[in-house]
């Protein structure tokens, strides 16, 4: 029996927007989501306060739903925060590569390769191509990759907090591993920057120091609410916007 490909959701939108993102998916067929929170900024950024910029909070939904259904998925998605207007947020689409945890597809079979009715069909040269740059750095570091990546030619991103253990990474307190707080700092970015923007982030954020970080990097199938006008014309095409 064959599990049925996976589709990876990740939406990105105000405080408090989540429960309607989480409600949209659901009501499309999704079996739920996860949400993260974090903070945003965009290159724009102009509101400050006694000279410190304004951190915007974020909610960051996943939802992990079946290829077969995602187009319907998105969709409600975009309707429920009105991702496809300016400012509302924005969304893309991962392609998974191995799903564990989800035994209770086990008995689906997914050996229809014909395309669903309402799949997205793009030709090649009509598609945005997208990457994520994925940057884990040391807490307070976050701002250096920030600034890295707008010099290099990024328009925004999100910064999520966490935690992490490496080899290099052995303080104690009354014999207790501490855990070094972390900050993630997700970056979406025009294939044709990605390299520019890696590099200008491994040096700026001194990532060939043992201990500094790492980056990488993951393909992205699909995005919305990015406004520049090519994205626009792939949104009419897809949803009739």
């Amino acid at each position: 029996m064959k599990k049925p490909k996976q589709k990876l959701i990740v939406t990105i939108v105000k405080k408090e927007q989540a429960k309607k993102v989480i409600r949209a998916s659901k009501e499309a067929g999704a079996r739920g989501g996860t949400t993260l929170f974090g903070r945003g900024y965009r290159t724009n950024e102009k509101e400050r306060f006694l000279g410190i910029p304004i951190e915007r909070e974020r909610e960051i939904i996943l939802t992990l739903v079946e290829e077969e259904i995602y187009p319907e998925v998105m969709q409600e998605i975009i309707d429920s925060v009105h991702l496809n207007k300016p400012r509302q947020g924005i969304g893309f689409v991962i392609d998974t590569k191995k799903i564990t945890g989800t035994q209770h597809l086990l008995g689906l079979e997914d050996n229809d390769n014909e395309p669903h009715e309402g799949d997205v069909e793009l030709k090649m040269e009509e598609k945005i191509m997208y990457d994520l740059i994925i940057t884990i750095v040391n807490k307070g570091n976050s701002e250096k990759v920030v600034d890295a990546s707008k010099k290099a030619g990024a328009e925004g991103g999100t910064i999520l907090n966490g935690r992490g253990t490496g080899i290099h990474e052995k303080a104690k307190l009354f014999n207790i591993l501490i855990e070094p707080e972390k900050e993630v700092v997700l970056t979406l970015i025009s294939k044709d920057k990605t390299n520019a923007v890696l590099k200008a982030i491994e040096e700026e954020a001194e990532l060939n120091t043992a201990g500094k970080g790492i980056a990488f990097v993951i393909d992205v199938d699909q995005t919305i609410g990015i406004n520049h006008v090519l994205n626009q014309m792939v949104n009419e095409k897809l949803y009739g916007k």
